[in-house]
C-alpha cells in the first residue's frame, strides 16, 4: 500500500520518477494510462493479466473502503515495507485498524499500473505508480508489490516504494 508510514510534515509534494512519462491530458497519469477502468475491471490504467484476488486488492485501495480492503487479505496476512520510512504489520486486524488513518492522509489516493504485472504461480510482481493529493500538492510515487496468495486472498505484500518522492521534514 505505500508509505503509511511516511509523517505528515514529510507530506507535501513529490517528485515524478525517473523516467516517468508526462502526464496524459486532464488525467495526471503518464501518457498512455487513461485512468478509466480497463476492461470492467474497475481498476484505472491498463491493469491486464492479473489474478482476481489481486485485482479485488487493488480496486479495493482505489475505492479508499477499509472494509473491502480488509476483506481481500488473509487473516495472518503480512505487510512488509523495503522503504527505510514504511512500517509494516501482520494480521487483517492490525492492517484494518491503520487504513482509515492512510486513506485520510492521501485524498484521492490512485494506484495505476507502472508496467505489466509479473505472475508465477501464486505470486506476482505489480509495478505501480500511486498518486495523490496534500496540503503541499500532488504527490506522486513509484512502487512494486510483490504479492503472495493463498485461498483467493492476499496472504503477503512486500511494498518496495521510492521513499525519496516523498520529501523529507
Amino acid at each position: 500500500m505505500g508509505p503509511e508510514a511516511v509523517t505528515a510534515t514529510a507530506r507535501s509534494t513529490g517528485s515524478p520518477g525517473a523516467g516517468t512519462a508526462a502526464p496524459a491530458a486532464g488525467t495526471g497519469l503518464p501518457a498512455g494510462r487513461s485512468g478509466l477502468p480497463a476492461g470492467g475491471s474497475g481498476l484505472p490504467g491498463a491493469w491486464s493479466g492479473l489474478p482476481a484476488p489481486a485485482a479485488a486488492y487493488i480496486a479495493a485501495l482505489n475505492a479508499g473502503d477499509p472494509d473491502a480492503v480488509a476483506a481481500c487479505v488473509t487473516e495472518d496476512f503480512r505487510n512488509e515495507h523495503a522503504s527505510p520510512v514504511g512500517r509494516g504489520c501482520a494480521g487483517r486486524a492490525a492492517y484494518r485498524e491503520r487504513l482509515p488513518g492512510f486513506f485520510a492522509s492521501f485524498p484521492g489516493l490512485r494506484y495505476a499500473p507502472d508496467g505489466e504485472p509479473v505472475t508465477a504461480g501464486d505470486r506476482l510482481a505489480v509495478p505501480y505508480l500511486m498518486t495523490a493529493s496534500t496540503a503541499g500538492g500532488p504527490l506522486r510515487i513509484r512502487g512494486l508489490w510483490l504479492l503472495t496468495l493463498r485461498d483467493a486472498m492476499v496472504a503477503h505484500r512486500v511494498d518496495y516504494w521510492d521513499s525519496g518522492s516523498v520529501p523529507a521534514a
